[in-house]
């Protein structure tokens, strides 16, 4: 090892933000000049744990305050317990645990499980962050990915080919708490569709090959229009930026230093020991103070606590609207303060810059304005066929309908287009004012509507249209219901759900009187709800049953 000590260089490679395009953090990579010191290192966990205190001292040296992710193999950690040494070599550095991600790589195939996972849980208790690395393209199981419950889980771009593969790991990182990390990523393509399957962070020489200097420089491929957010609006995890951090302790020419030293930097949190913010510094309130007549002789050697504020934080499975709730909810002159994100324990993870939130969320409502439509103000089909992807990938029931009026260009010949027009709002307002939660409204042109429900709020919204005397400039009018239930594995995608829907409507439409059939995805036949049969009809969904090829 000695020998490679003298030989071995670090390299770092930036850990991009896709929504802020800042970096999240640096990668250490190890880079010998002679030898494989990664191979011997596989085989000799003593050897691994001593490079990862070597990554992090190279970077403690270059006195980067960004976020680092330090790599070790799964096997190191379980025949060592932990990684005590890394801890002390961080505290002696004067960063604090939660900084650094002990990135955890394959293989981890005969790797004592329960090992792994108590010396996991003792980095954890220690306040390091844990990331499974190698996801898709290795050999981590995922029962035991699960219970390792890590904070990122870092995919391999090859996995971008699979883009139903991705989007199911997304699903699994919200239900863990966990961000998703694409690693490898070399085109714009692949960054667009790392977006598109819904990663927040992304590596790869697209944006910043490894250098032997950290660097903030990355180029980060423009978003793409068309990527809305979740109903609830977007998690604040999309938004967190790396927190400078100082001790509760520090005087405020220590924060003076680094503010001065890192024009990037908006504002410094002081944190206590166990890394829960106590005091927030802005940069430009702190600075207007020292600079002022005797500032600093006032207050150089004095606590820097006493010019900051109390900070104003939110927990990582906050909303982007919820931040703007804390930030309405304080001092009109604190409204450019960074937010602190706090994890379970109340420890900082990072900061969210206001601008960047109301960017997006402009940018969000802006997508979504597009895609209403001009004469309901409903979203069109896109929204809804996103949604249904979104559903199937959970894993959820849902009904998926299809509402139509019955012969309308009769109508508007016979009414009028004004009469016509004024009849689909009606239809569109008793729809939006019948949905509940969960329901999904759209309007996909002409008279059509799209309905996306949970079974059980089917009856009630149907009995809402179907019920109600439809007319248009007093000629009677009916509509016509027809809903696909598709269960867990009963389609792949919305396209899917639409073709088995298709015959639906065809006959529902063959009804006489307001009309409603019910099918199920891979399943022969139908069910008619509502409406006078005139010839028997016949529909099949051509969907493998569940549980089949």
């Amino acid at each position: 090892m000695d020998f490679w000590t003298d030989t071995l260089r670090f390299a770092f490679q930036p850990v991009v933000n896709l929504t802020t395009g800042g970096v999240a953090g640096l990668e250490i990579l190890a880079r010998p000049e002679t030898g494989d010191v990664l191979a011997e290192a596989r085989r000799d966990p003593e050897l691994d744990g001593r490079l990862a205190v070597l990554a992090f001292r190279a970077a403690a040296r270059k006195e980067t305050l960004l976020p680092l992710y330090v790599n070790v193999f799964a096997g190191t950690l379980a025949d060592l317990g932990g990684l005590t040494p890394l801890h002390d070599a961080v505290r002696a550095a004067g960063r604090l645990p939660w900084e650094v991600t002990i990135d955890i790589g394959p293989p981890y195939t005969h790797v004592p499980q329960q090992a792994l996972l108590e010396a996991i849980s003792a980095l954890r208790d220690q306040g390091f962050r844990i990331c499974a690395d190698g996801v898709g393209d290795g050999d981590l199981p995922l029962r035991l990915l699960t219970d390792m419950g890590p904070d990122l889980v870092k995919l391999d771009a090859s996995l971008l080919a699979r883009p139903a593969g991705v989007r199911a790991m997304r699903t699994l990182c919200e239900q863990l708490g966990a961000l998703l990390c694409v690693e490898g990523v070399e085109t714009e393509l692949q960054c667009a569709s790392a977006r598109s399957a819904g990663a927040q962070l992304a590596q790869g020489e697209l944006f910043a090959p490894p250098a032997r200097l950290p660097t903030t420089e990355v180029y980060v491929p423009p978003r793409s229009p068309g990527l809305a957010a979740t109903p609830s609006g977007p998690s604040v995890r999309e938004f967190v930026r790396p927190a400078a951090l100082l001790p509760a302790t520090a005087s405020a020419g220590q924060v003076r230093a680094l503010l001065t030293g890192s024009p990037d930097v908006s504002g410094v949190l002081l944190v206590d020991r166990g890394g829960v913010p106590v005091r927030s510094v802005h940069r430009s309130r702190f600075l207007l103070s020292m600079s002022g007549r005797y500032g600093h002789a006032l207050y150089a050697d004095r606590p820097a606590a006493k010019l900051g504020d109390q900070p104003r934080t939110v927990g990582v499975d906050a909303t982007a609207w919820e931040v703007l709730d804390v930030v309405a909810d304080g001092d009109r002159g604190r409204t450019s303060d960074d937010v602190a994100v706090v994890d379970r324990y109340g420890r900082c993870v990072g900061v969210v810059r206001l601008a960047d939130l109301v960017r997006a969320l402009a940018e969000t409502r802006v997508e979504e304005a597009a895609g209403l439509n001009p004469l309901t103000r409903l979203p069109g089909s896109d929204a809804i066929t996103g949604e249904v992807d979104r559903r199937i990938a959970d894993g959820r029931t849902f009904a998926l309908s299809w509402l139509d009026v019955d012969h309308f260009k009769q109508v508007n010949d016979g009414a009028g287009f004004a009469a016509g027009d004024e009849l689909i709002r009606s239809v569109g307002r008793a729809l939006q004012h019948a949905a509940s939660d969960s329901t999904r409204v759209g309007h996909i042109g002409g008279d059509d509507f799209l309905v996306l429900a949970d079974p059980e709020g089917l009856n009630p919204l149907a009995a809402s249209v179907l019920d109600a005397p439809w007319s248009a400039a007093g000629r009677p009018v009916t509509l016509s219901l027809a809903t696909v239930l598709c269960e867990p594995g009963s389609v792949t995608d919305h396209r899917q759900a639409a073709s088995c829907l298709a015959p639906l409507k065809k006959a529902a439409k063959s009804l006489s009187g307001a009309s409603w059939v019910l099918g199920r995805a891979g399943l022969p036949g139908l069910e008619i709800l509502r409406g006078v049969e005139a010839t028997p009809p016949q529909a099949e969904c051509a969907v493998a049953e569940p549980g089949r090829g």
